[in-house]
């Protein structure tokens, strides 16, 4: 698999322009050990904002972020968890959000999920910090069984924005996957793909030292559409 990483790599860097082009495209190494500090308002808000993100354009949410941070209470799974459902049909109406009514009982769902994980163990960031860094699949199978509308992508790109060291499973990262000679079916989302990029994903962290969301940003940008830096630098918002 070494070998593999290394085409990829060596491709990734023809395309962005040398290894220290590409070295500065590469996000930060995260440790998830820092998220066992991060509260639990934000947690459910990183989880709102990639659901609503979902199907619809990035940008929209992010302007409109403040009215969600207003309209759901600063994302207290305390109070949103006791509020009656008078106050969730308002939100069906509320122009400082966007109205989607399946989305929004999501967060009702989701405040009562962070609010039990918080009681088991002390915080929804603490079962972050702690989850094996070498099963992010794991994690992802908790979050879509246990959580609303964290399924899929959504619940990668969730981990990554919160700060987990994630790899993204994008069509040209499965596409580099592929080429490194990964067996991986057309969809790449059943449980043999997903055990197949966590094996290739954890066998190239611990032989190159890097992060997972390091090593998926190297295999997006070997394959795909080639964007210049200055191009590639605004489009990214932790998509690989």
């Amino acid at each position: 698999m070494a070998d593999g990483f290394a085409a990829l790599r060596a491709r990734a860097e023809k395309r962005k322009g040398g290894a220290a082009a590409l070295a500065e495209l590469l996000p930060a190494f995260v440790v998830n050990g820092a998220l066992a500090k991060m509260s639990d308002e934000r947690v459910l808000a990183g989880m709102t904002r990639r659901i609503f993100c979902a199907g619809f354009v990035w940008r929209v949410i992010d302007q409109k972020w403040p009215g969600f941070e207003e309209a759901f209470l600063g994302f207290s799974p305390q109070r949103l968890a006791f509020e009656p459902d008078e106050f969730w049909e308002r939100l069906a109406s509320d122009a400082r959000i966007v109205r989607h009514g399946a989305k929004i009982a999501a967060v009702r769902e989701n405040a009562l999920f962070v609010r039990r994980i918080a009681a088991e163990r002390g915080s929804f960031g603490r079962l972050l910090a702690d989850w094996p860094a070498d099963d992010e699949i794991g994690l992802l199978a908790f979050l879509a069984k246990k959580g609303a509308r964290l399924g899929g992508m959504t619940g990668q790109y969730f981990l990554r924005f919160i700060g987990w060291d994630a790899f993204i499973l994008s069509r040209d990262v499965a596409a580099a996957l592929r080429e490194a000679g990964v067996e991986l079916s057309e969809k790449a989302n059943s449980k043999r793909d997903l055990a197949a990029v966590q094996a290739t994903f954890s066998g190239w962290a611990r032989e190159t030292g890097l992060g997972y969301a390091q090593l998926s940003r190297i295999c997006a940008m070997s394959a795909g559409e080639n964007y210049d830096a200055a191009t590639l630098l605004q489009r990214m918002h932790g998509e690989d």
